[in-house]
């Protein structure tokens, strides 16, 4: 996909911002390929890769084409197509090929342990033998099965002239494989199937987090488009109508959107006036009243009266399509943070080749045979299989998340927690964060006879407001009075009759940027507050942050002398009125100077800033784009799941550091070894899943660290 950019007068040449989805994209060797090979072509101003979502965003000049984008990525070893005009819609086949060569592999692994306690226990001769061939029969398939996601890869990295960290697994499991069906077939007293199909168990189980954890990112997009009307009645030139699919909407027709509907596209409004529920794009509480001459925008929702509507733009040039591509590009920015591990992936692969080739060669030339060699250079490379490495940080992110989950607060992505331990600046949304997200009347200024009344007529509109106060009358045992004749003016109130005077429930006649009703009984009016109250931990939270040395402040779309009210309670900076583009520029801004923002918010129009931030929640009641698009979502009412989630990913960190450390020390000790000869394959596949055991129990320390 291309489309224009914005761009200055200055500029002598129109810029191009194209999308193609690269599915290739393993590592940090294949961000910095992919950025490199693409940024050195003619034309191409800038070139951003998106990890989590596979795809890759270059904004560039006219004069290149996308097909010469798609052709530079194959040169380069990647397959690439043009992503399409909307965000890619959640496609799980690679998640559930994953996860079935990881079922496979762990059969596998737990059998072939089995067969070979009986072998470490001393079993010889023609028993040693079966329980070889049994383990053979097992590991043979399993390895070809299950180590595909590997093979490809290495082999997509090899024939294009580069490498990455599935290359040296690859040669270790194919090399220990050959290496132990060799030993079987001879009568060796040694084979190393079980050291194979361990190291492709707990590898797969990295990669398939991985894969859905992009699907999840995907589906985030997928769902806030899916908030558009799908389809819309639509006037026809005789007086008719006829219903159309919203794909087939065009500017210039005129839908007619009854109450209760939500939009299918972007138009004004021509006839007849209403009140929407525009939460995905304001973030405010409130209904916003509209009549003729106000724009109203697809995915809001009618909530009173019947409104035509002509429409001025549709499906990718509606302002909901615009808040889903800002998600798009958002989570750009993530691209340049990938793990730990992969970031050594360019150096730690050739160095490991040399390495056993070293080994090979050093031995045939101190006159060992052909076969120790092998058997030296397989060892070496055994031993030095990052499989301690690889587990370092997805090992403490499993047992973080696990004792986050029993907290109430769902991560779903492991990168996520390494992000959440870096953020120096929490950032807010007001309406269903820091509050509620409720309209709770004040009722204490209003005598029984009110009370009475002002149920009769709000029992009978669905509107937000009216049913906020139904509930708060309802609980404290109201009975609602005889009002007859009750009807609803769009944007004005309810209206009726009670013992021959009129009385009404209208919006006040002034707008103070609060929430307020004004109930009538002839002549008398009294006004109705109501209030979205602050969750019962917001401020607690909010010092614990402070604590943690997380400066705090709110963002809100609410009008700004609500906002203002709330953050002087709060006692934070705050600022009202801000949009979903607004809400991102800050979020950027905010990157540039410095600082690593963390976004908590549960609206639509936060969508865009959630994917920008460094690290983001989101509230289990917020919307399902919302929830998506954020990094984690807690449970409940309580906002001190925030500060606990810092706290616990600060914790997850420390022990991946110290899970590296270990990771390097066993390297520094087993690698020498090996090349000394002083370790057997069976050996090196010892120490490695002794080394992957101790960076799992390290890891295992955190389950108590958030308590």
């Amino acid at each position: 996909m291309n489309v224009p950019l914005r761009h200055d007068p200055g500029e002598l040449d129109d810029l191009l911002d194209s999308r193609v989805t690269v599915p290739g994209i393993r590592c940090a060797g294949c961000i910095a390929k992919i950025e490199r090979g693409l940024g050195s072509l003619e034309g191409v101003q800038a070139v951003r890769v998106n990890f989590s979502a596979k795809r890759v965003a270059v904004r560039h000049s006219a004069s290149v084409g996308e097909g010469e984008l798609v052709e530079a990525l194959r040169h380069l070893g990647f397959e690439a197509q043009p992503a399409s005009d909307t965000p890619l819609a959640s496609d799980d086949k690679d998640s559930k090929r994953l996860l079935r060569a990881l079922a496979v592999a762990g059969f596998g692994m737990m059998n072939i342990m089995l067969l070979s306690v009986s072998v470490w226990s001393g079993a010889g001769g023609v028993t040693r033998e079966m329980f070889h061939w049994l383990s053979a029969l097992i590991a043979v398939p399993v390895v070809a099965y299950a180590g595909r996601p590997f093979f490809a890869s290495a082999v997509m990295a090899l024939r294009h002239g580069r490498t990455n960290m599935d290359v040296p697994i690859s040669v270790g499991v194919l090399l220990a494989t050959a290496m132990s069906f060799y030993e079987t077939m001879t009568g060796g007293a040694h084979a190393y199937f079980d050291g194979a199909v361990m190291l492709l168990f707990f590898l797969l189980a990295g990669r398939a987090l991985d894969a859905t954890m992009r699907n999840r990112t995907r589906s985030g997009i997928g769902a806030l488009l899916g908030k558009m009307g799908k389809s819309a009645a639509v006037l026809q030139a005789d007086g008719s109508t006829k219903r159309v699919a919203a794909e087939d909407l065009f500017p210039g027709m005129v839908m007619l959107v009854a109450a209760g509907e939500a939009f299918a596209a972007d138009g004004e409004i021509i006839a007849g006036d209403g009140a929407l529920d525009n939460a995905m794009l304001t973030g405010e509480s409130t209904p916003e009243p509209v009549g003729v001459g106000d724009m109203v925008h697809a995915g809001a929702v009618n909530l009173a009266a019947p409104l035509r509507v002509c429409i001025t733009a549709t499906q990718a040039d509606t302002a909901l399509a615009e808040i889903a591509r800002l998600m798009d590009e958002a989570g750009q920015s993530r691209s340049r943070y990938v793990r730990i591990a992969d970031r050594a992936s360019r150096l730690y692969a050739p160095a490991v080749h040399s390495l056993a080739l070293l080994a090979f060669v050093g031995w045939l030339i101190a006159g060992a045979g052909w076969h120790q060699a092998m058997i030296i250079s397989i060892s070496v490379l055994i031993i030095t299989c990052p499989c301690a490495m690889g587990l370092a940080v997805p090992a403490a992110q499993v047992v973080a998340s696990g004792a986050l989950v029993r907290k109430g607060v769902l991560v779903k992505d492991g990168s996520a927690i390494e992000r959440l331990a870096e953020v120096d600046m929490a950032v807010f949304d007001k309406t269903g964060t820091l509050t509620r997200g409720e309209a709770r009347p004040d009722i204490a200024g209003l005598d029984e006879e009110q009370r009475s009344i002002a149920l009769a007529l709000a029992q009978s509109s669905h509107h937000p407001l009216s049913r906020g106060l139904v509930i708060a009358l309802q609980a404290a045992g109201v009975v609602p009075a005889a009002v007859v004749d009750v009807r609803e003016e769009s944007g004005r109130g309810l209206h009726g009759v009670w013992n021959g005077q009129q009385v009404a429930l209208e919006r006040p006649d002034y707008a103070d940027g609060g929430m307020a009703s004004v109930l009538r009984t002839g002549d008398n009016s009294t006004i109705i507050g109501f209030a979205d109250p602050l969750r019962p931990d917001a401020q607690e939270a909010l010092a614990r942050l402070s604590s943690l040395g997380v400066e705090c402040r709110m963002l809100s779309g609410d009008k700004p002398l609500v906002v203002e009210e709330v953050a002087q309670v709060l006692g934070i900076p705050g600022e009202g009125g801000v949009k979903p583009a607004g809400k991102l520029a800050r979020l950027e801004a905010l990157s540039r100077e410095g600082h690593r923002p963390l976004m908590v918010g549960d609206g639509l129009n936060d969508g865009p800033a959630l994917a920008a931030a460094h690290a983001s929640i989101a509230p289990s009641s917020a919307s399902d784009a919302s929830k998506q698009a954020a990094d984690a979502v807690f449970l409940g009412e309580r906002l001190s799941c925030v500060p606990l989630a810092v706290r616990v990913a600060r914790a997850t960190m420390r022990i991946v550091r110290q899970n590296f450390g270990f990771a390097i020390a066993y390297n520094l000790f087993a690698v020498p070894m090996a090349l000394a000869g002083l370790v057997t394959p069976l050996v090196a596949a010892i120490a490695m899943s002794l080394s992957s055991l101790v960076v799992v129990a390290n890891s295992l320390r955190l389950a108590q660290s958030a308590r």
